[in-house]
C-alpha cells in the first residue's frame, strides 16, 4: 500500500474530525500511527479508515 504522507506529516480523520488536527508518528505496512491533539496517540489501520493530509494552505 503506497501513502501520500511520511512521519511528520499532519494529517485528520474525516470520520471523526473532533479528533483534532494529528501527527504522523510512523508507518508500518497497513498501521499508520497518529499522534492526535484531542485523544492521543491512535494506531489506524489505513485499510479501514483513510486519513487526510492537512497541506499548509489548506482550512481543516
Amino acid at each position: 500500500m503506497i501513502f501520500d504522507f511520511e512521519p511528520g506529516d499532519k494529517v485528520f480523520n474525516p470520520l471523526n474530525k473532533d479528533w483534532g488536527i494529528g501527527q504522523v508518528q510512523s508507518i508500518i505496512k497497513d498501521k499508520v500511527t497518529v499522534n492526535f491533539e484531542n485523544v492521543g496517540k491512535k494506531v489506524i489501520n489505513a485499510e479501514n479508515i483513510e486519513l487526510k493530509k492537512i497541506n499548509e494552505r489548506d482550512k481543516y
